[in-house]
Protein backbone atom coordinates (compact mmCIF):
# COMPACT_ATOMS: atom_id res chain seq x y z
CA UNK A 1 0.00 0.00 0.00
CA UNK A 2 1.07 3.19 -0.76
CA UNK A 3 1.39 6.11 1.79
CA UNK A 4 2.60 9.56 2.26
CA UNK A 5 5.34 9.39 4.75
CA UNK A 6 5.85 12.88 7.59
CA UNK A 7 9.23 13.00 9.30
CA UNK A 8 9.51 14.98 12.00
CA UNK A 9 11.74 15.68 14.71
CA UNK A 10 14.05 17.74 15.89
CA UNK A 11 17.24 19.67 14.65
CA UNK A 12 19.82 17.11 14.28
CA UNK A 13 17.58 14.57 14.30
CA UNK A 14 18.11 12.84 11.00
CA UNK A 15 15.07 13.35 8.98
CA UNK A 16 16.81 14.53 5.75
CA UNK A 17 19.29 11.51 5.92
CA UNK A 18 16.24 8.69 7.43
CA UNK A 19 14.02 10.18 4.88
CA UNK A 20 16.69 10.09 1.77
CA UNK A 21 17.27 6.38 2.46
CA UNK A 22 13.77 5.45 3.21
CA UNK A 23 12.46 7.06 0.24
CA UNK A 24 15.24 4.67 -1.24
CA UNK A 25 14.34 1.46 0.30
CA UNK A 26 10.63 2.22 -0.32
CA UNK A 27 11.24 3.45 -3.80
CA UNK A 28 9.13 6.56 -2.96
CA UNK A 29 10.03 10.40 -3.74
CA UNK A 30 12.05 12.18 -0.79
CA UNK A 31 10.84 16.11 -0.22
CA UNK A 32 12.30 18.11 2.58
CA UNK A 33 10.21 21.28 3.36
CA UNK A 34 13.16 23.32 3.94
CA UNK A 35 14.79 22.90 0.97
CA UNK A 36 12.02 23.32 -0.93
CA UNK A 37 10.87 26.41 1.15
CA UNK A 38 14.79 27.55 0.18
CA UNK A 39 14.24 26.86 -3.53
CA UNK A 40 11.15 28.49 -3.91
CA UNK A 41 12.10 31.60 -2.18
CA UNK A 42 15.78 31.75 -3.54
CA UNK A 43 17.11 32.23 -0.08
CA UNK A 44 17.99 29.96 3.48
CA UNK A 45 15.62 30.19 5.81
CA UNK A 46 17.91 31.98 8.05
CA UNK A 47 17.58 34.68 5.77
CA UNK A 48 13.77 34.58 5.29
CA UNK A 49 13.13 34.90 8.51
CA UNK A 50 15.31 38.07 8.84
CA UNK A 51 13.97 39.52 5.96
CA UNK A 52 10.36 38.58 6.43
CA UNK A 53 10.13 36.71 10.37
CA UNK A 54 9.15 33.48 11.65
CA UNK A 55 5.58 34.03 11.02
CA UNK A 56 5.82 34.79 7.74
CA UNK A 57 7.83 31.15 7.47
CA UNK A 58 5.52 29.45 9.22
CA UNK A 59 2.85 29.92 6.99
CA UNK A 60 5.27 29.69 4.05
CA UNK A 61 6.05 25.98 5.81
CA UNK A 62 2.36 25.15 6.70
CA UNK A 63 1.25 25.95 2.77
CA UNK A 64 4.35 23.97 1.80
CA UNK A 65 3.62 20.60 3.63
CA UNK A 66 0.01 20.95 2.05
CA UNK A 67 1.40 21.38 -1.39
CA UNK A 68 4.13 18.42 -1.35
CA UNK A 69 2.11 16.22 0.32
CA UNK A 70 1.24 12.94 -2.01
CA UNK A 71 1.54 9.19 -1.83
CA UNK A 72 4.99 7.69 -2.44
CA UNK A 73 6.27 10.17 -0.63
CA UNK A 74 8.51 10.44 2.08
CA UNK A 75 8.12 14.11 3.51
CA UNK A 76 11.28 15.37 6.08
CA UNK A 77 9.74 18.13 7.75
CA UNK A 78 11.03 21.20 9.52
CA UNK A 79 11.38 21.15 13.43
CA UNK A 80 9.42 23.47 13.96
CA UNK A 81 6.38 22.34 12.02
CA UNK A 82 4.65 20.59 14.61
CA UNK A 83 4.15 23.81 16.34
CA UNK A 84 1.18 24.51 14.31
CA UNK A 85 -1.65 22.43 15.48
CA UNK A 86 -3.19 22.25 12.06
CA UNK A 87 0.11 20.83 10.98
CA UNK A 88 -0.15 18.31 13.12
CA UNK A 89 -3.85 17.05 12.41
CA UNK A 90 -2.86 17.37 8.40
CA UNK A 91 -0.15 14.99 8.98
CA UNK A 92 -1.94 12.30 10.91
CA UNK A 93 -5.01 12.41 8.65
CA UNK A 94 -2.90 12.78 5.62
CA UNK A 95 -0.15 10.33 5.91
CA UNK A 96 1.82 8.16 8.67
CA UNK A 97 4.16 10.33 10.68
CA UNK A 98 7.09 8.61 11.94
CA UNK A 99 8.86 10.48 15.04
CA UNK A 100 12.84 10.12 15.28
CA UNK A 101 13.52 10.74 18.62
CA UNK A 102 16.91 11.30 20.16
CA UNK A 103 18.03 13.18 23.79
CA UNK A 104 19.40 16.66 23.45
CA UNK A 105 23.21 15.29 24.20
CA UNK A 106 23.01 13.44 21.11
CA UNK A 107 21.48 16.43 18.66
CA UNK A 108 23.88 18.44 20.37
CA UNK A 109 26.87 16.40 19.65
CA UNK A 110 25.71 16.01 15.92
CA UNK A 111 24.76 19.73 15.49
CA UNK A 112 28.36 20.89 16.89
CA UNK A 113 29.87 18.49 14.08
CA UNK A 114 27.67 19.87 11.49
CA UNK A 115 26.20 22.95 12.19
CA UNK A 116 24.78 24.16 9.05
CA UNK A 117 24.10 27.99 10.68
CA UNK A 118 23.43 29.82 7.59
CA UNK A 119 20.67 27.05 7.02
CA UNK A 120 19.55 26.61 10.29
CA UNK A 121 18.71 30.38 12.36
CA UNK A 122 19.06 30.34 16.20
CA UNK A 123 15.14 29.91 17.59
CA UNK A 124 16.85 31.56 20.54
CA UNK A 125 19.92 33.54 20.32
CA UNK A 126 21.12 31.26 23.20
CA UNK A 127 24.01 28.99 23.04
CA UNK A 128 23.70 25.42 20.62
CA UNK A 129 23.32 23.38 24.17
CA UNK A 130 20.76 25.84 25.82
CA UNK A 131 18.51 26.28 22.48
CA UNK A 132 18.22 22.49 21.73
CA UNK A 133 17.39 21.20 25.08
CA UNK A 134 14.74 23.89 25.72
CA UNK A 135 13.37 23.85 22.18
CA UNK A 136 13.48 19.62 22.66
CA UNK A 137 11.38 19.77 25.85
CA UNK A 138 8.82 22.37 24.25
CA UNK A 139 8.26 20.18 20.98
CA UNK A 140 8.39 16.76 22.32
CA UNK A 141 4.81 16.59 23.46
CA UNK A 142 3.69 18.12 19.64
CA UNK A 143 6.09 15.28 18.25
CA UNK A 144 4.82 12.85 20.20
CA UNK A 145 0.80 13.47 19.70
CA UNK A 146 1.02 13.81 16.10
CA UNK A 147 3.21 10.43 16.00
CA UNK A 148 2.31 7.36 14.73
CA UNK A 149 5.86 5.98 15.15
CA UNK A 150 7.94 6.98 17.77
CA UNK A 151 12.09 5.36 16.50
CA UNK A 152 14.91 6.25 18.95
CA UNK A 153 17.20 7.99 16.64
CA UNK A 154 20.23 7.08 17.62
CA UNK A 155 20.68 3.71 16.26
CA UNK A 156 22.53 3.11 13.35
CA UNK A 157 21.05 4.86 9.94
CA UNK A 158 20.31 1.26 8.65
CA UNK A 159 18.64 0.24 11.78
CA UNK A 160 16.47 2.99 12.01
CA UNK A 161 15.79 2.92 7.80
CA UNK A 162 15.22 -1.05 8.57
CA UNK A 163 12.58 0.10 11.44
CA UNK A 164 10.52 2.43 10.02
CA UNK A 165 10.27 0.09 7.03
CA UNK A 166 9.00 -2.83 8.59
CA UNK A 167 6.54 -0.47 10.31
CA UNK A 168 5.34 0.98 7.10
CA UNK A 169 5.09 -2.56 5.91
CA UNK A 170 2.75 -4.35 8.66
CA UNK A 171 0.38 -0.70 8.27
Amino acid sequence: MKQTLFIVGARGAGKTTIGNLLAEVLAYKFVDTDENIQISCGMTIADLVEQRGWDYFRKLESQTLKAVSQKNRVISTGGGMVLAAENRQYMRQNGIVIYLQAPAEVLIERLSHNPENSQRPSLTGKSITEEIAGVLAEREPLYRECAHFIVDATLSIENTVLDIKSYILRQ
